[in-house]
Order: structure tokens, then C-alpha cells, then sequence
């Protein structure tokens, strides 16, 4: 799914309706965002996976892995790519 948004004077973004709607966004939800190969990536920091299960269907491995594990791997990534970006913007500070 795609859809398009408009930053406005202030540097806000509104997230479309249909976007709001599928991942049951909140107003006062709040996000971790960042950026992964030159795209922005905005991820809801008070959505739990549990409630995001099932979205991409069954995985092809057809392994099932337990939430804890998933939220887990969730918040691994986020560390190791927040590390990476404050590495990259120290390096650039330089």
C-alpha cells in the first residue's frame, strides 16, 4: 500500500486516514523515526506486535515464533539501527 502526504510549513506530515486506519494509529501515538537508505522510516513506539500479527499472513518458512521474541527482535533492531545512525552522524560531525 502507497499513498502520498504533504509536508506542511512546520515540518508536519499527515499520516493518511487509510494508513491510521489499518495500523489502528492514535491521536498522541508516538514514533521512533528515522532513516534506512535514504528513506524516512516511521515506526508507532505504543503498538504492540501482538496486535500487527497476522498482517503479512503466514510466514514461507511456515516457523511461528512466540511475541515475546518477536517484540524482542523489534527492539533489538531499533537499538542496533539507532546506534548506527548516531555512529553515522558523529562520523559526519567529524
Amino acid at each position: 500500500m502507497g499513498v502520498y502526504a504533504t509536508l506542511s510549513s512546520k515540518g508536519q506530515l499527515t499520516i493518511p486516514k487509510e494508513v491510521r486506519d489499518q495500523l489502528h494509529l492514535r491521536e498522541g501515538t508516538r514514533f521512533y523515526i528515522t532513516i534506512r537508505n535514504g528513506e524516512i522510516v516511521a515506526m508507532p513506539k505504543n503498538v504492540q506486535v501482538s496486535e500487527l500479527s497476522g498482517m503479512l499472513g503466514r510466514p514461507p518458512s511456515g516457523e511461528v515464533l512466540a511475541v515475546s521474541t518477536m517484540e524482542r527482535a523489534v527492539e533489538d533492531a531499533v537499538l542496533e539501527d539507532h546506534e548506527r545512525v548516531e555512529r553515522q552522524d558523529g562520523s559526519q560531525n567529524s
